[in-house]
C-alpha cells in the first residue's frame, strides 16, 4: 500500500508543479480565484502533513509569494514521502480543523483525502484556465501514468 501511496504523491506533486509554472508564466491571465485555489492546493497538503508530524501549520486560504510555490510544493512532497518511510498507515493522528474541532484520522485516510482535494481543486482549475482562454492542463492520473 506504501508503494500506491507514493505512486499517487509522486502523480500529485508532478501535476502540482506543472500548474504552477503555468500560473508562473500566466500570471497575468489567471484569475485571483484560480491562484487562491492554486495556493489552498499547497496549503492544505501542507496543514495535512503539520498534523501528523505536529508542526506549524499554513492557514487554509493564506497566499504564498508566488516565488514560493514550488519550493512549498516540493517540501510537501518530501515531507509526505518521509511519513511514508517512517509511519504505519494504519496511526491514529489526533488533530483540530480549521474550526477547532477535534478529530482522528488514520495517516492512510489523511493520504487519501488530501491527494483527491487537490485532484478536485486541479478540475475546478482547469474550468477556470479555459474561461480564462488559456489551455487546461489535463491532470489526469491515468494520463500521467501513460508517459
Amino acid at each position: 500500500m506504501k508503494e500506491h501511496f507514493q505512486d499517487l504523491l509522486e502523480y500529485n506533486q508532478h501535476f502540482n508543479q506543472l500548474l504552477i509554472q503555468n500560473y508562473l508564466e500566466n500570471k497575468m491571465i489567471w484569475s485571483e480565484k484560480s491562484r487562491s485555489l492554486l495556493n489552498h492546493i499547497v496549503n492544505a497538503h501542507q496543514i495535512w502533513n503539520a498534523r501528523i508530524l505536529n508542526d506549524n501549520q499554513f492557514e487554509v486560504w493564506q497566499i504564498n509569494a508566488d516565488d514560493s510555490l514550488i519550493e512549498i510544493n516540493s517540501e510537501n512532497f518530501i515531507n509526505s514521502s518521509k511519513i511514508l518511510v517512517e509511519r504505519d498507515l494504519n496511526e491514529i493522528i489526533n488533530y483540530q480543523n480549521s474550526k477547532g474541532n477535534q478529530f482522528e484520522n488514520s495517516i492512510q485516510e489523511i493520504f487519501f483525502h488530501f491527494i483527491n482535494h487537490s485532484t478536485y481543486h486541479r478540475g475546478q482549475i482547469a474550468m477556470l484556465m479555459k474561461q480564462a482562454g488559456l489551455e487546461p492542463l489535463n491532470t489526469d492520473y491515468i494520463f500521467y501514468k501513460r508517459f
